[in-house]
């Protein structure tokens, strides 16, 4: 019990270091939760993904993507692409005569937008998969017979990240009342979308 409980609290560990960092997935979680748009379905698009992804690494599938690196750099010019069209969008509303409080009373097509774009997001970012499949796979793997144990732990971690994020971003709301601070968190968006895309392309 001791050596299951020591597995899944470095999965835990491993995954939190790895999941909370200033990223597309985490800075679009962010943004939806302030604006308390479809936080639900974004933060379960994203730890059911993690999950699957982190899954797919402790079964040994990373040793089989390998072979195909091609597809690997596919996903980085689609993804990058993604990333920078979203980057030029979130610069429009911070450059737009006004922003964040005009969002707020979009219609309710705007969750089903919310979840394609948190899905584009999630699966074309080369990123996840070296986090989640590469290297919290090979990691597990060095657990022998605990590796779904330290996968289960990692699991959990972007779970109570996620939902921490999504759901937390809430108690934004007073401050981020002001379109000024809504300039601010869309500068952040742009900033970072902008850059990690153009570091896909570049790299691909």
């Amino acid at each position: 019990m001791n050596h299951a409980l020591t597995a899944a609290a470095a999965g835990f560990g491993t995954g939190l270091s790895l999941i909370v960092a200033i990223g597309a997935q985490n800075a679009f979680v962010l943004r939806q939760g302030v604006r308390r748009d479809a936080v639900l379905a974004v933060v379960g698009i994203c730890a059911l993904s993690d999950a699957l992804l982190i899954a797919l690494g402790v079964g040994g599938v990373g040793a089989v993507v390998v072979a195909w690196p091609g597809a690997l750099r596919a996903v980085g010019v689609v993804g990058g692409a993604f990333l920078l069209a979203y980057g030029v969008l979130a610069a429009r509303r911070v450059l737009g005569p006004g922003t964040g409080l005009r969002a707020e009373g979009e219609a309710a097509g705007s969750r089903r937008r919310a979840v394609l774009t948190c899905l584009a997001l999630t699966w074309l970012n080369p990123h996840v998969y070296l986090d989640t499949v590469f290297l919290l796979g090979s990691l597990a793997a060095d657990r022998g017979p605990l590796r779904w144990t330290f996968g289960l732990g990692a699991a959990l971690a972007s779970l109570c990240w996620f939902a921490a994020l999504g759901f937390g971003a809430r108690l934004l709301g007073r401050f981020l009342g002001r379109p000024g601070a809504w300039r601010v968190l869309d500068g952040l968006v742009a900033v970072t979308m902008l850059g990690l895309g153009a570091t896909l392309v570049a790299g691909a």
